[in-house]
């Protein structure tokens, strides 16, 4: 199975896009060095290939500045085992039909330490076989929260048995930022970053 593979499956009724990019990354002309150089430094100490989110957020400098310091006690400084937290973050662009977040943490997942078959189990949900109680139990949370706006009290229960109440609180505020974040990326049809599009379509990864 390959990265093309994994980039071409796709939710039921397609990606979400209002067919035009809306609101794209500040270009050239637009930033100035200190945009371009935290842009920079933003993606060399998080390892993501996102500077085209990140110019784009720095259309409203305030706004990034806070959203960045509290998306970063999520990820990729969260309490929670971070194979947890990508397969959230997964499951939740799956559900929300978000290009963007989908395939910036194929690429993130994958260098953290999720599989090809999660990944592959993500697609299909909490009913795909091979899941462990605790990660079944998070693709049901997401599924609830997405579906229903809140999460079951059977679901609740099952998370307790594998996370703390800071860590339960966790969850519900990641994946509450990821769905308001996709909801972002798909209004405003930003663009996957070219060098992830290269890596998505050409780097192999074997079962």
């Amino acid at each position: 199975m390959s990265k093309q593979f994994i980039d071409q499956i796709s939710p039921p009724g397609g990606w979400k896009s209002p067919g035009a990019m809306r609101l794209g990354p500040l270009s050239d002309s637009e930033s100035n060095i200190c945009h371009r150089t935290f842009s920079a430094l933003v993606v060399r100490i998080g390892q993501v290939n996102a500077a085209n989110l990140f110019l784009m957020m720095m259309r409203n400098f305030r706004l990034f500045v806070a959203w960045l310091g509290f998306a970063r006690k999520l990820m990729p400084y969260g309490e929670i085992p971070r194979r947890d937290t990508e397969l959230v973050i997964l499951r939740v662009a799956w559900n929300c039909r978000c290009r963007y977040e989908w395939g910036q943490h194929v690429d993130i997942g994958l260098r953290a330490g999720v599989s090809v078959e999660d990944i592959v189990r993500v697609h299909k949900g909490a009913d795909a076989p091979g899941w462990e109680p605790r990660l079944r139990a998070l693709m049901r949370a997401c599924d609830e929260f997405h579906h229903q706006r809140m999460v079951t009290d059977q679901t609740w229960a099952e998370l307790e048995d594998h996370y703390d109440t800071p860590r339960l609180l966790e969850v519900l505020m990641l994946i509450g930022q990821y769905e308001g974040l996709a909801g972002v990326l798909n209004s405003t049809g930003l663009p996957l970053d070219m060098d992830l599009e290269k890596i998505l379509a050409s780097a192999p990864i074997h079962d």
